[in-house]
């Protein structure tokens, strides 16, 4: 989308300390009404609830499908923090829709922040920050560990 003047609607959002799922909704509804998103510090962004509970989940959930055929046909599951987030939001957009399609490739997704995306404002959202829970939670970027993720930056 393109504002008059035309320059094309951009956000740079920061996911420190920002709780995945509410995190999620507003880049979805940024994304649908036409913005680009560039989410930056992903395995920064938090997951609610007692850490051993979200960490056995998503095992079960990423690591444990049981196949018969080999490892070539099996689903490919995210094991990253940018592949993670950017899960969650796709789960949030219209399925087998054109527009889904489109609002997604919008989206950029980052661990930490990337040379060209320095310098710029980091925008945070209140009703996503992680400062509203209790002890209960764990970093994406832990989770992703747990999964088998090295902690390199994803070409």
């Amino acid at each position: 989308m393109l504002l008059a003047g035309g320059e094309a609607r951009e956000i740079v959002i920061d996911g420190t300390g920002m709780i995945m799922g509410r995190l999620a909704s507003v880049v979805a509804k940024l994304l649908l009404a036409g913005w680009r998103v560039n989410v930056v510090n992903a395995e920064k962004i938090v997951l609610s609830g007692d850490p051993r509970m979200v960490v056995e989940s998503y095992r079960t959930t990423v690591l444990g499908v049981k196949s018969h055929f080999s490892h070539k046909w099996r689903p490919k599951r995210p094991r990253t923090p940018q592949r993670l987030f950017k899960h969650a939001v796709r789960g949030m957009l219209p399925k087998n829709k054109a527009r889904g399609r489109r609002a997604l490739a919008r989206l950029r997704v980052y661990v930490g922040v990337p040379d060209e995306l320095k310098g710029r404002e980091l925008v945070r959202f209140p009703e996503a920050d992680a400062s509203r829970l209790s002890s209960h939670y764990i970093e994406l970027g832990a989770v992703a560990r747990q999964l088998g993720w090295k902690g390199g930056v994803e070409k």
